[in-house]
């Protein structure tokens, strides 16, 4: 309950009329457990388990792991990952190109890098 007032104070959530699956604190450790680094800069420090599309506006696939994707707030190279491009900088707005987006400013981080 704590969790989902959070989400709501930051944005992350609407509402706290849509109550997440018991299971989601389970799915989400797994997922974590499987994917270990931001799809983005490859930070292994606080990592947060995104929706693709948000379980408030399609319940269903709350659960489903390929709706999941792994970005960090860590601010690893000066940048919240997960609000930036899981957001677009605003944690209302939904990405529909975050895997592709991900993909992309991960390569431009892995060049800056080299």
């Amino acid at each position: 309950m704590i969790t989902a007032i959070k989400d709501v104070i930051q944005g992350k959530a609407p509402t706290l009329q849509h109550k997440r699956s018991s299971h989601w604190p389970t799915v989400r450790k797994n997922f974590l457990l499987e994917n270990t680094k931001c799809a983005i800069c490859e930070s292994t420090s606080n990592l947060e388990v995104h929706h693709k599309q948000p379980f408030h506006v399609n319940p269903d696939l709350e659960l489903d792991l390929t709706n999941l994707i792994v970005l960090c707030e860590s601010k690893h190279n000066g940048i919240n990952c997960h609000l930036l491009v899981g957001h677009l900088g605003n944690y209302k707005n939904v990405n529909p190109d975050v895997v592709e987006d991900a993909k992309i400013w991960n390569q431009k981080l892995k060049q800056k890098n080299c």
